[in-house]
């Protein structure tokens, strides 16, 4: 991810949609996130991450989100996803123990540390362009066959899980 500070005004306040889907579970999967609070307007962003479960798009897509907050260097992030688990767990409320989880749960705590960072679940219905976003991504590649050894579908074979 490059971004260009000096063709991109960021605002004090940054508010992401996410969302992350896969046809099956675990299945191909895509992630969705709108950004919004942008001097020219608002970042879509739609993603294949390969063969995962849902909760693990939906971790992508809340990580792709803070990474573009911390790259444009955001003073503030507020996240709405339809993720009761990611949601949950980001606030404390409920603790992360899915070995598959953790790494991704740690690494959204730590960047959400950069800025004044906040979640709150929203209703699928009100999280459409990020769902569609993501619908989009998992489309485009879901004829890709999965991996044949589930240890070849390694996270750090996936864009959105490049280290911070």
């Amino acid at each position: 991810m490059q971004i260009e500070e000096s063709k991109t005004e960021v605002m004090p306040e940054l508010v992401a949609y996410v969302d992350g889907g896969c046809l099956g579970n675990p299945g191909p999967s895509g992630i969705g996130v709108v950004i919004q609070g942008m001097a020219d307007g608002p970042i879509r962003i739609a993603k294949w991450i390969g063969h995962q479960d849902n909760n693990v798009a939906e971790y992508a897509a809340l990580m792709e989100a803070l990474q573009y907050a911390v790259a444009l260097k955001a003073h503030k992030l507020h996240v709405y996803s339809d993720s009761e688990v990611v949601v949950r767990q980001m606030t404390g409320e409920y603790v992360c123990r899915s070995p598959r989880l953790y790494s991704l749960h740690w690494t959204c705590r730590k960047l959400a540390r950069s800025l004044a960072f906040s979640i709150s679940h929203v209703r699928r219905e009100h999280n459409a362009e990020a769902n569609e976003l993501a619908q989009t991504a998992l489309r485009r590649k879901r004829e890709v066959p999965p991996p044949e050894n589930e240890a070849q579908a390694n996270l750090s074979e996936v864009s959105c899980f490049s280290a911070v």
